[in-house]
């Protein structure tokens, strides 16, 4: 008991005083105002035991009790069970004449000894009894009595006659007085301390009772993390006891609201949760905020414990309504559907557009786990059909990366809740995409055809047609009969529907080597203008974006990529196909431009969520463990690339997805030097592309890459053979990416002088292409070969350039990088007396921005540069910008002296006939 009378000593003082002043004969009265387990009774019971010991007073002590407050007189029928007292309320007259008369019996008996007469929980008495408590209040001057009463601070004193008495205020214990009871009933050996204390302090808010039932489950081991889970804790018991019984209706609908509002962007004002609680303006309740149960519910086991002891059915209710009113004021959608989440089942169509909008912030935030659970919730209402199948739709857009098969199964059920076959043909392209990223294009295919045979419109018609099209790229003889059929429609298809059909014949075009790259773009680049029917859409910017890729347009491909695809680590909508094709082509552009972390950044999260879940990526993950190759994470790429099923492989190998997968494994053999392992690749490859009638380098140039093994080999003529072919291909598509690949695997196979031959042909073509990664491996082949003919000075210039491109390639990552190591090595071999990493002066220039410098410390223009060295003017401007940074200087006018204090002045660039 002494414990919990910790700081109690003012009100047992003035307890103590006010007895004194009663045997005097001068009646006192006390109210001991406290929310609910402060220790009212507690202290109640100490002024009796005190008095009724050593004060010698005659006590009379009753408790009142919520169960007889609607009944009159109960109280007072417990304060004199000896007098006849009335069981109804009586005329005013009469009830005033039982008050005095009551007073006097009162008067008789204190005259023989005094009395302390206790109330309890005053709160809870009958109104006639209150009414009494307060008449006698009036009247206790000349009496020896002492009336002491409890009642809960929420509602306000009933006595309050300052002349006779005072209300007296109960605070909550201090962290001292909560730490003092926690050091006695928890010894230190259990480890509790000063965390035990500050848990007590924090989740019981210094109430008294909840500190000793927190104690006493402490005692037996540590808490859950959520008390709902502990059906038999004693904190999680005495809260329900209190909204059970100790608080009145109105104060427990508050507590129960301000739990269910704790947690959101900030507390809600009062007047919101007292409309949440249902409360009129004139009600009292609970002044939320400023008592210590508001205290106490800043705590998330007290909010837990008041939610779990709260009847399902009216703590639904009441979520509601506090995500309606949150609703209505304007409230974050992710602050509403988080109270609409806890209802079984959201009844009105506000409801499901709350969990709807919520679902895609979170999805533009990359929080898709979060996203699909709002729209399964939304999905439980009851919905027409068309607002379920768009919920549904979109639900399985997200739940497809991370299982393939239930994504596919929700795509399915979206299908049949429609009969119309128009609905069915809108539902239909998603359903196929998720079938070819789950590696089932024959399925893909037998659902494209299904939709199109009972649609009756022409136009919807031609959609599916060529966004089946599309899918049927990824099988060799779906794909050779769809081409057939999009030559048929480009010719008489809708201006909205033309740029797809004619695009997708293009792609097959160029990868039979019918078309230069300059005739692809010829035919791209004007119908990027043109009014694209938005069904299809993504897939013909996924097949632009594709051949301006291949074209070396890179920056513009990828352009056409970020136009519709989110930015990472939001996942893309794999339910489109030409996403699908998008998300290569962003990928593959950012490869082929060297920024190999910038592949490894937008695409792990992809990989990520789609790992073990059934979507087949064979191409994105070549395409990440060719980058983390390049970026020296040999390891990482390799395990990447064992994540691929080589069983799957074979079941669905005529998608081109394969032929990549085949090409990188061939690449990241052969540079660790496993020749016949390279070549077996590359020619698998090369089979799967002939397969689908492609011979164009542009795609996967297998021919260059299995030359290589061949020479690794020992089969020279062979390797010959196949980088003539290549070659040839290569000058017919016409960029210099492909020339100047080809030229090095024909440099490879051919050796000597007419080696040395190709391969300047290949550095001079690969300079004028967005192609570093090509340049790097061709001046480091022409250093070697330089070397080996006995130019040893060109050959380490060559490799020096070769280093420092590579350099500059992988910024922070050029220490472990594949090129940059191959040039160290290269360096070492040839003997070069410098191999540092040298990133200022003039020896840090390339050899293409020296060429640059020079000319434009002689006064040339950019442009004039640019005709002279046939290098684009944003190239030159670039190289200047490099070429700044590492001579330390900011205008054009330093630059002849920067190089002259290097020793090397204008007079040596070369003049213009050799530049030409």
């Amino acid at each position: 008991m002494g414990n919990v009378l910790l700081e109690r000593d003012e009100a047992l003082a003035e307890a103590a005083r006010a007895g004194n002043s009663a045997r005097s004969g001068n009646g006192r009265w006390l109210l001991f105002g406290a929310t609910t387990g402060l220790g009212r009774t507690a202290l109640l019971e100490e002024v009796i035991r005190r008095e009724a010991g050593a004060g010698g007073m005659r006590v009379v002590h009753a408790r009142c009790s919520p169960d007889e407050s609607a009944f009159p007189f109960a109280l007072l029928r417990q304060l004199f069970p000896e007098l006849r007292i009335p069981f109804a309320e009586l005329p005013t007259a009469e009830e005033q004449r039982t008050f005095h008369r009551l007073v006097t019996g009162l008067a008789r008996i204190a005259a023989r000894q005094p009395v302390l007469m206790a109330v309890d929980d005053l709160h809870h008495a009958d109104a006639v009894s209150r009414r009494w408590i307060g008449y006698l209040g009036r009247r206790l001057a000349g009496l020896p009595v002492l009336l002491v009463v409890t009642e809960c601070q929420e509602e306000g004193a009933t006595v309050r006659s300052g002349t006779t008495g005072t209300v007296l205020t109960l605070r909550p214990l201090g962290p001292s007085a909560v730490a003092r009871l926690v050091t006695a009933s928890l010894p230190p050996a259990r480890g509790h301390g000063a965390a035990g204390a500050e848990l007590c302090v924090r989740a019981c808010a210094g109430n008294p009772a909840l500190v000793h039932a927190l104690l006493a489950d402490l005692a037996e081991g540590p808490l859950p993390n959520r008390l709902s889970d502990l059906a038999g804790s004693r904190y999680r018991d005495a809260i329900a006891q209190w909204l059970r019984s100790r608080v009145t209706p109105a104060s427990r609908r508050v507590a129960v609201a301000l739990a269910i509002a704790w947690g959101g962007p900030a507390v809600p004002r009062k007047a919101l949760l007292r409309e949440a609680a249902g409360l009129g303006p004139n009600q009292r309740a609970l002044p939320v905020g400023t008592s210590s149960h508001g205290r106490l519910l800043s705590h998330r086991l007290a909010r837990a414990a008041v939610l779990a002891a709260t009847d399902p059915d009216e703590l639904g209710e009441l979520r509601g309504r506090f995500a309606r009113l949150l609703d209505e004021h304007g409230a974050p959608a992710a602050t509403v559907a988080a109270q609409l989440l806890h209802i079984d089942r959201p009844g009105e169509e506000w409801m499901t557009q709350s969990l709807e909008d919520a679902a895609e912030d979170a999805a533009r935030d990359g929080r898709i786990d979060e996203a699909a659970a709002l729209l399964r919730h939304a999905l439980t209402a009851p919905l027409a059909p068309a607002r379920r199948a768009a919920l549904a739709l979109r639900l399985g857009a997200l739940e497809l990366p991370r299982s393939a098969d239930a994504g596919i199964r929700r795509l399915r059920s979206v299908l049949e809740l429609h009969d119309d076959h128009r609905d069915r043909a809108a539902v239909a392209p998603a359903l196929g995409a998720a079938l070819v990223a789950r590696g089932r294009t024959d399925t893909a295919m037998h659902v494209m055809r299904e939709a199109g045979s009972a649609v009756e419109d022409d136009e919807l018609v031609r959609v599916l047609q060529t966004t089946a099209a599309m899918m049927a790229s990824h099988d060799a003889v779906a794909w050779r009969n769809a081409v057939a059929r999009m030559r048929e429609l480009a010719a008489t298809a809708p201006v909205g529907i033309e740029p797809l059909a004619c695009g997708l014949v293009t792609e097959y075009e160029a990868g039979t080597g019918r078309l230069s790259a300059a005739e692809a773009l010829s035919r791209v680049l004007p119908r990027l203008k043109a009014t694209v029917d938005p069904r299809i859409r993504t897939g013909w910017l996924g097949t632009a974006a594709t051949l301006l890729q291949w074209a070396d347009r890179l920056d513009e491909a990828r352009a056409l990529a970020d136009e519709s695809l989110p930015a990472p680590p939001v996942l893309p909508d794999l339910t489109d196909v030409g996403r699908q094709s998008l998300v290569g082509v962003r990928a593959e552009a950012a490869l082929w431009a060297g920024d190999f972390r910038r592949v490894v950044d937008e695409n792990t999260p992809l990989l990520d969520a789609c790992t073990g879940q059934g979507i087949r990526m064979p191409h994105l993950i070549s395409v990440v463990a060719l980058a983390r190759y390049e970026l020296g994470h040999r390891a990482r790429a390799w395990r990447l690339l064992d994540t691929v099923d080589e069983k799957c492989e074979e079941r669905t190998g005529s998608s081109w997805k394969w032929d990549e997968l085949r090409y990188v494994r061939g690449l990241l053999h052969a540079a660790e030097g496993r020749w016949q392992e390279a070549l077996d690749h590359h020619l698998a490859c090369g089979r799967g592309q002939e397969a689908r009638d492609v011979v164009s380098p542009v795609i996967t140039p297998w021919r260059s890459g299995a030359a290589h093994a061949l020479v690794g080999l020992g089969r020279p003529e062979q390797a010959l053979e196949l980088a003539e072919a290549e070659l040839r291909h290569a000058r017919a598509w016409g960029t210099p990416r492909t020339i100047g690949r080809a030229l090095r695997a024909r440099a490879a196979a051919v050796g000597g002088r007419r080696g040395l031959e190709s391969l300047n042909e290949a550095v001079d073509a690969l300079r004028q292409a967005p192609a570093p990664v090509e340049l790097i491996e061709a001046l480091l082949d022409l250093g070697h070969a330089r070397i080996a003919t006995g130019n040893g000075r060109k050959g380490r210039s060559d490799l020096h350039e070769a280093h420092a491109l590579a350099l500059q390639l992988l910024g922070p990552d050029s220490a472990a990088g594949r090129l940059a190591g191959a040039a160290e090595n290269a360096l070492r071999a040839g003997g070069a007396r410098r191999i540092g990493h040298v990133t200022t002066g003039s020896a840090a220039l390339t050899r293409a921005e020296r060429r640059i410098v020079e000319l434009a410390a002689r006064g040339r223009t950019n442009a004039e540069i640019g005709a002279a060295l046939h290098l684009a003017r944003r190239t030159v401007e670039t190289h200047l910008t490099n070429a700044y940074r590492k001579l330390g200087v900011t205008r054009r006018t330093q630059l002849a002296s920067s190089l002259e204090g290097e020793g090397a002045g204008p007079s040596s660039a070369p003049d213009e006939a050799a530049l030409a």
